[in-house]
């Protein structure tokens, strides 16, 4: 998978699957018909609980169910080429009466895993006239959507990430500085009571996304927070001579990057910390049980990861005898962090 990053091409679906390797789909005929039979199946039982208007959360709970025992059990190459038998069928419309299914699939910005959808997941107060406004149905499977294992391990992303501010700020004093790459709304931002207490020299926040970045420097004016047009490119090129941190982290990058890029970013952030200075990583991990729906009704794809392949990108990019490195999930098992610290 080759990415290419131009500083104004945003990330999207097709750019990750086409990425993918992938095999022709005629070496598992027999499996695909199979695979395509029973898709169809439950497809259909869908098709009727709905009719019968059964409880929208039971509904797409047995669907979610459904289609992660699918994922896991064919060939990937089977699976992608289930995707659109899934997204051309008339289900479909039901499910995106839900307003975070339906923004992560009708894509308003262009890419997917914009900073809106993750406001759909945040709960978050910007999103909830759009939530209002929803149907009785849309409403309901919302509110299961947003309390699926995925969504709650955003949300404990976003607060740990507030922690590790809060902490590093508390040890460093005044002139902490952090950088967030990819930094979308900076939501983890509102409730920083380093930067609410002014104890921040900066919290420079670098997005590709120039909606973002608008909001950002709307919402955190007159604090600490430097709001900057960027990509992963510009930080590769030097294209920001953004100068050194205590902190930096990509929260949500790294689930679109494949290995050799992946790996070239954290040399690059390596090498902009302060001594005893902290990056973070993070990915969704490749046991997450959401990835069926979210490849399908909400063509969101992301490249999913081990511990494994996390230790893998840490060991290409530094000599360990001159760092301290950890790999952990979070809570729920759903989200790894890579974390690793500059020995001074």
């Amino acid at each position: 998978m080759q990415t290419v990053f131009d500083g104004k091409s945003l990330i999207t679906a097709e750019l990750i699957a086409d990425g993918l390797p992938r095999g022709k789909i005629e070496h598992y005929g027999e499996a695909f018909e199979t695979a395509r039979a029973e898709l169809a199946l439950i497809l259909h039982a869908t098709q009727q609980q709905i009719e019968q208007h059964k409880d929208p959360a039971e509904i797409i709970r047995r669907l979610t169910s459904y289609l992660s025992a699918t994922r896991s059990k064919v060939h990937r190459d089977v699976w992608q080429a289930l995707i659109p038998v899934v997204q051309n069928h008339p289900v479909v419309k039901y499910f995106l009466e839900d307003p975070l299914t339906r923004w992560s699939f009708t894509k308003p910005r262009g890419y997917s895993g914009d900073a809106q959808l993750l406001d759909y997941i945040y709960c978050d107060p910007h999103v909830a006239e759009s939530v209002a406004n929803a149907s009785e149905v849309g409403k309901a499977l919302y509110n299961y959507t947003k309390d699926v294992p995925s969504s709650i391990a955003a949300r404990e992303r976003r607060d740990l990430l507030t922690r590790y501010v809060d902490e590093i700020a508390h040890k460093n004093g005044r002139q902490t500085e952090v950088l967030a790459i990819a930094a979308g709304h900076l939501r983890e931002a509102n409730r920083s009571t380093a930067l609410a207490e002014g104890r921040l020299k900066r919290w420079v926040a670098l997005d590709q996304d120039p909606q973002s970045v608008g909001l950002i420097a709307r919402d955190f004016q007159g604090t600490a927070v430097e709001a900057i047009d960027g990509s992963v490119r510009t930080l590769l090129t030097r294209g920001h001579r953004l100068g050194k941190f205590d902190f930096i982290y990509a929260s949500g990058l790294y689930d679109y990057l494949q290995h050799n890029v992946a790996v070239k970013l954290t040399k690059t952030c390596l090498q902009m910390l302060k001594p005893n200075g902290i990056f973070l990583f993070a990915n969704y991990a490749e046991s997450n049980s959401g990835a069926g729906y979210w490849e399908t009704f909400m063509d969101w794809v992301l490249l999913l990861r081990t511990e494994t392949d996390m230790w893998n990108i840490i060991n290409a990019s530094v000599d360990r005898n001159t760092v301290e490195a950890q790999v952990y999930f979070g809570e729920n098992r759903n989200v790894l962090y890579g974390v690793i610290k500059k020995r001074g």
